[in-house]
């Protein structure tokens, strides 16, 4: 894998790409999400790129119906709230994120445990494109 720093635009590019990278130690094989330049176990600064697969199960989520501005802009607001969560992921890390194909009217119908994939919501276009993170449930309940 190509050479790139842990800093908040190199995570951003991956995103773009729509790839989800953490960082793992090379010492102890601490994995961490979202990505760091040191490793939250040992404290070694010797981290090395890991992609994430993206599936998990959803561990806990809020709806949101009184939005922040930047969220008001892309039309949620409190007849139109969004989901976000906290998702579990295969490798034993936890990721928060959007979570999309769910009734967030609705809270009750939205269940802890549910599988999740990740997905990326892309806003913009060339060096003004801007990603999210976000989760989808899997159809047919496996991830």
């Amino acid at each position: 894998m190509e050479e790139r720093y842990f800093n908040d635009i190199s995570y951003k590019q991956f995103l773009n790409e729509e790839r989800l990278m953490g960082s793992r130690c090379k010492g102890c094989g601490t994995l961490c999400f979202p990505p760091r330049p040191i490793c939250t176990n040992c404290y070694s600064t010797d981290m090395e790129w890991a992609e994430l697969k993206g599936n998990g199960k959803l561990a806990g989520f809020s709806s949101i119906f009184v939005p922040p501005a930047f969220m008001a802009e892309e039309g949620f607001d409190r007849k139109h709230p969004y989901v976000v969560g906290v998702v579990e992921l295969e490798e034993g890390v936890r990721a928060v994120g959007r979570i999309v194909g769910v009734d967030a009217n609705r809270p009750e119908t939205i269940k802890i445990g549910t599988p999740v994939k990740a997905e990326f919501i892309h806003f913009g276009e060339g060096d003004q494109m801007r990603t999210h993170l976000a989760f989808r449930p899997v159809e047919g309940g496996a991830s």
